[in-house]
């Protein structure tokens, strides 16, 4: 029953996970975006030392539960090892290995002092939640947007447009590599292995299986009616049940329950780790000693504290501009420094808090926000305007990031914050080369800082270049996008490290 309880939560949390990603429509935004809240990097990068607190008194209450239903790297492994074993007629072909401590605590140890110096390159590659959202995001997410628009086409051919296509393209091949090596490298470990990944390289792992260690709800071999038949060695994916010692690494148990439903014989449960009393049968066989260059009760909280110590040192329509041609083939221009939307304040409160998961670039509604391949910011959102430019009444990034590297903000807000400012290259300009009169930036400029002065002063009826109050400016970047000029727009914007108040 535990089993079917833990499969059933972690399959509903999985897909709602996974469908926040994949979804632009924002509807499911509103209603399930906390599950992105209670992810333990994401509550860690944002500061959010209560829910910190609560994930770690969870896990000391009933174990791992945390990495089998609430982490979507972990649940995705867990379904790779399924198929693995079904397509193999293995069922249970897990046996027990030893721990690697000196690996699962340098990588830890190397994620705090990453996490204290803001190089979050290191959280963003190790970060399971963030992963499997780069996965979703990047390979997930185009299939998704391919069949929504199929559908869409074929729900036109019925005179029915309860759905509409959507734009299909890769926003970065960078992030998409590194996506696709992560979904790899922990499927070919899954597949083999298991939660050797979860066990040996992710620091959530780590971090919860030191508390785990003293868990009051464990897994517990009961010595009078264990037979040592090793079934619960077999169906244990964390590799951490000793079955010939009848010991259990309690660090590396996910709390998966498999090992209860495969023993035969009900000498595996799952019970409170109270103190013995006089008299009573021994129920709870001791714990897996520590292999050589493990951690000790008082190392372990070490650890914890220093963690600890480290920590404090709604759903959008599809809009358009009726009657106005898309303009395609632009390219991206060269920008000293990129540009990061409103709510993110600076670039260095978005290296500081970011994740890189891109849920913020999957649910951005106008095509702008796309993964940086700068290796300062690697992964993380900039702002660009080929297809489209920053809305003053959207706010969905705000709204979906979980670390708070975006923070939310109202319509008035935004159009007050300068993100960035134009600049006007005058050789790119139609009015310079081609000799056609334009106003198409002057138009589109939401604070009207675009005016139109003479291109040639004193001459009469002279054509008309832009002017540019960048006081006014906020970087929306409706002049870039909306510029017919190509390949490249005669106004393009360059951000701001800081940003401020118009």
């Amino acid at each position: 029953m535990l089993r079917k309880i833990r499969i059933a939560s972690a399959a509903v949390v999985f897909v709602l996970l996974t469908l926040l990603f994949l979804d632009f429509t924002g509807t499911l935004h509103l209603y399930f975006y906390w599950l992105t809240k209670v992810q333990l990097v994401p509550a860690i990068l944002a500061h959010n030392m209560a829910l910190f607190a609560i994930l770690a008194l969870f896990t000391l209450l009933l174990g791992r539960v945390y990495c089998s239903v609430i982490c979507p790297l972990g649940v995705m492994q867990d379904c790779v090892s399924n198929i693995s074993g079904r397509r193999g007629g293995q069922k249970g072909r897990f046996r027990f290995s030893r721990a690697r401590p000196k690996l699962r605590y340098g990588i830890l140890a190397l994620s705090i002092i990453a996490f204290v110096a803001h190089v979050n390159i290191i959280i963003s590659l190790l970060d399971p939640y963030a992963g499997y959202g780069r996965i979703a995001a990047n390979l997930l997410a185009p299939l998704y947007r391919a069949g929504n628009n199929l559908l869409s086409w074929f729900a036109e051919t019925l005179n029915s447009y309860a759905l509409y296509p959507t734009d299909v393209w890769i926003k970065s091949w960078v992030s998409l590599g590194i996506a696709a090596a992560t979904l790899a490298a922990t499927g070919i470990l899954a597949w083999r292995y298991g939660r050797t990944y979860c066990n040996t390289i992710c620091p959530v792992g780590t971090i919860l299986g030191l508390i785990s260690r003293f868990s009051i709800f464990r897994p517990a071999l009961d010595a009078e009616k264990c037979t040592r038949c090793g079934l619960c060695e077999k169906a244990c994916k964390a590799s951490c049940i000793d079955s010939a010692n009848m010991t259990i690494d309690r660090s590396r148990c996910v709390t998966c329950f498999n090992c209860i439903e495969s023993c035969k014989f009900k000498a595996m449960r799952y019970i409170p780790a109270l103190p013995k009393v006089r008299g009573e049968r021994a129920e709870v066989v001791s714990e897996a000693p520590d292999d050589k260059g493990g951690v000790s009760r008082r190392n372990a909280l070490s650890i914890a504290w220093a963690v600890a110590v480290a920590e404090t040192v709604k759903a959008p329509l599809l809009q358009v501009d009726g009657g106005l041609a898309e303009i395609k083939d632009k390219k991206i221009p060269v920008r000293k420094v990129p540009i990061v939307p409103p709510g993110a304040q600076s670039l260095p409160n978005m290296n500081r808090h970011c994740s890189a998961c891109q849920l913020c670039v999957s649910s951005c509604p106008n095509s702008v926000l796309r993964p940086s391949s700068k290796l300062t910011m690697l992964m993380q959102p900039e702002m660009s305007f080929e297809r489209g430019y920053c809305r003053p009444e959207c706010n969905e990034c705000g709204e979906v990031c979980p670390t708070n590297a975006i923070g939310s903000f109202t319509r008035a807000e935004k159009t007050a914050i300068s993100i960035g400012y134009a600049v006007f290259v005058k050789e790119n300009c139609i009015v310079t080369r081609d000799n056609v009169q334009c106003k198409s930036c002057e138009r589109h400029c939401p604070t009207e800082a675009i005016t139109l002065v003479d291109r040639d002063p004193g001459v009469e009826n002279s054509l008309k270049i832009p002017a540019i109050n960048n006081e006014k400016c906020n970087g929306c970047g409706a002049c870039e996008y909306y510029c017919p000029a190509r390949p490249f727009s005669a106004i393009f914007l360059e951000g701001h490290v800081r940003h401020h108040s118009i």
